[in-house]
């Protein structure tokens, strides 16, 4: 797989470059730090079927650390910020030989690692890389499952409705969304990619780094995310794209003097967003600001990212859309497994070389997540008469209102085209009388309250679908990827 993904860029350019000053590594450069990574892991005694978790920052450390150990072994990257008793569960539950850690950091994935666990420091200046044992377990090698041993990627499902699932994604995987992505918006040599997502994330690997380094551009990674250095970054390093989540958008929104084009905007492409839902409107005003076509995009871990996105100009794209299906089929499913038409609301489902073949050691979830060579994504939406996709809500976080099934993303937008709205989400409380009631918490940018708000929803909704009651607060939760967890959101307002 690494020989295929890094063999089209020019060995003499820039294939990695740190934000901030950091280091710069040409392809060839690259292709030799990795293949000695990859040496020292396997002298380490770590090989096929192995799994190889990670606990680092973005960096040139995470992006050399997943391709050496794809390709011995598993990477099994992890969020940095993870507490011990997340770092414990993950680690024990991806089987993981070996954790790779920053110098003297991440504290907390080294207390959780357990006795048998090979705790490996990375080291890397740009000139080369080194692997340190910080504990070098006694214990003879296990013998590996040979079913693990296709696997080249495994990250968890985000544990929305259920417990977190394991997602073991093949190179084959891995290298179709990587084609889709470059192929999709065009990537080429001269493409410089700006990552501002997290690397433990299938986002900010697939669509900002691995689909950049398959056409031979450049991958420039911002060690973290600064809304006030951005456009210099973008400057600087001359990006021509950068994706990232509606979160991250809204920010850059809240700092960008209006009537005024940030300095490095006029060398994008376009823009892409993923990984939650992009009001309308929000990107009408991105478009407005920055002056780039805004391309949402619609991904999940078990398609190793990308599964439709709006296409580059000149054609089509539709706000409040996810898109065509980008090199992989969709259709929409009922809950018996038939195809259901244009603008039919159902299931979201999916096929593709890039689709994994099923959540590792779970029987059960496999057999509902499969529906004739389908993959049931659990989302809820409806192709148009052109065949856009348009997302309506999770399936299971319809809302139940005495029998009527309410979609809370719908209730969302209607409360985001409230001028005083900066972020709100829906969703349902218990109820005595219709089992459940429908509210919501809202962000402010302008003065309101709840009773305008309400009305301003009964303007446009039916009268059930009107949030009963609204939460006004300072923040929404979200996950470190930028998604909202409903359920997380209603257990804050929910009497124990």
């Amino acid at each position: 797989m690494i020989h295929e993904l890094l063999e089209r860029g020019d060995s003499s350019s820039v294939a990695i470059a740190v934000a901030g000053g950091g280091p710069k590594l040409t392809y060839e450069v690259l292709g030799d730090q990795v293949e000695s990574l990859a040496a020292q892991l396997s002298q380490y005694g770590l090989g096929k079927g192995d799994r190889i978790a990670t606990a680092l920052p973005n960096g040139l450390e995470t992006v050399l650390s997943f391709l050496a150990a794809a390709e011995i072994g598993t990477a099994a990257p992890l969020n940095p910020a993870y507490k011990e008793e997340e770092f414990r569960f993950y680690l024990e539950d991806t089987g993981a030989r070996a954790l790779i850690v920053p110098p003297g950091g991440a504290s907390e994935a080294r207390s959780a690692a357990s006795e048998s666990t090979l705790i490996l420091e990375i080291e890397c200046d740009g000139r080369s890389a080194k692997l340190s044992a910080v504990t070098r377990p006694e214990e003879s090698r296990p013998v590996q499952n040979g079913s693990h041993a296709d696997v080249a990627l495994m990250l968890h499902t985000s544990g929305t409705t259920s417990r977190p699932k394991r997602v073991p994604l093949s190179p084959s995987n891995l290298m179709a969304s990587a084609r889709n992505i470059a192929d999709w918006y065009q990537l080429g040599p001269s493409d410089v990619s700006l990552c501002v997502m997290p690397l433990f994330h299938v986002h900010g690997l697939m669509a900002s780094t691995l689909g950049t380094l398959l056409t031979g551009g450049e991958v420039v990674i911002v060690p973290r995310f600064n809304p006030l250095a951005f456009w210099a970054v973008v400057r600087d390093h001359r990006a021509s794209w950068y994706s990232a989540v509606p979160t991250i958008h809204q920010l850059l929104l809240a700092r960008a003097r209006e009537g005024t084009r940030p300095a490095g905007a006029e060398g994008l492409r376009f823009i892409r967003s993923c990984s939650a839902a992009l009001p309308p409107r929000t990107m009408a005003e991105i478009e407005d600001r920055f002056g780039a076509p805004v391309l949402e995009a619609y991904g999940m871990t078990e398609a190793s990212h990308q599964m439709s996105s709006n296409p580059l100009p000149p054609k089509t794209r539709k706000p409040g859309s996810v898109g065509l299906g980008a090199s992989v089929e969709i259709a929409i499913l009922d809950q018996k497994g038939s195809v259901l038409g244009s603008e039919a609301a159902g299931e979201v489902c999916i096929k593709g070389p890039n689709v994994f073949s099923g959540y590792e050691d779970n029987a059960e979830a496999n057999a509902s997540s499969f529906s004739n060579g389908w993959f049931r994504t659990g989302d809820q939406g409806f192709l148009d008469l052109e065949g856009y996709l348009v997302l309506t809500g999770r399936i299971k976080e319809l809302i139940n209102r005495g029998g009527e099934k309410i979609s809370p993303r719908e209730i969302d937008e209607v409360l985001l085209a409230h001028s005083s709205v900066a972020e709100a989400v829906c969703f349902g409380l218990a109820d005595r009388v219709y089992g459940e009631e429908v509210a919501a918490a809202v962000v402010l940018k302008g003065p309101a309250g709840e009773a305008e708000l309400v009305r301003h929803c009964k303007s446009s909704l039916s009268d059930f679908k009107c949030p009963k009651r609204i939460f006004i607060v300072d923040t929404i939760p979200r996950t470190a990827t930028g998604k909202i967890q409903r359920r997380h959101v209603a257990s804050l307002f929910t009497d124990p």
